[in-house]
């Protein structure tokens, strides 16, 4: 699977579970830690699990499969590495108090708009 397809999945899959504020940043030109960070958070610990799982399902539908995943038992911060993709699901105040955007605030963020569904 392409990247592009993989974070186009990504962020279809977290939208269709109704992911609050989901960020795609670039990081490629400042880390080598992976190239995109997709950010979003839930609004419970349950969501949160339903959110990863379902990023998780899809991507696995299409042959790919994590790397590992951290964070899933608590679900405060849940997050699966795809390699060249993480993908950060947040309960609400766990993401306001790690602020990843402001930690990686010299990454560009991508416009996802075209794979949001507009209600």
């Amino acid at each position: 699977m392409e990247q592009k397809q993989m974070l186009e999945t990504i962020v279809r899959a977290l939208d269709s579970k109704r992911a609050e504020d989901i960020k795609l940043l670039c990081i490629k030109d400042i880390t080598v830690v992976a190239d995109y960070f997709v950010i979003a958070n839930g609004t419970s610990n349950t969501q949160t699990k339903a959110l990863a799982d379902e990023v998780e399902f899809r991507l696995k539908q299409s042959g790919v499969e994590p790397l590992r995943m951290e964070g899933y038992q608590n679900a405060s911060w849940i997050a699966i590495d795809y390699g060249s993709v993480i993908v950060h699901v947040f309960y609400k105040e766990t993401r306001d108090t790690y602020n990843l955007e402001r930690l990686w605030k010299d990454a560009e963020e991508v416009d996802i708009s075209e794979y949001i569904i507009k209600e």
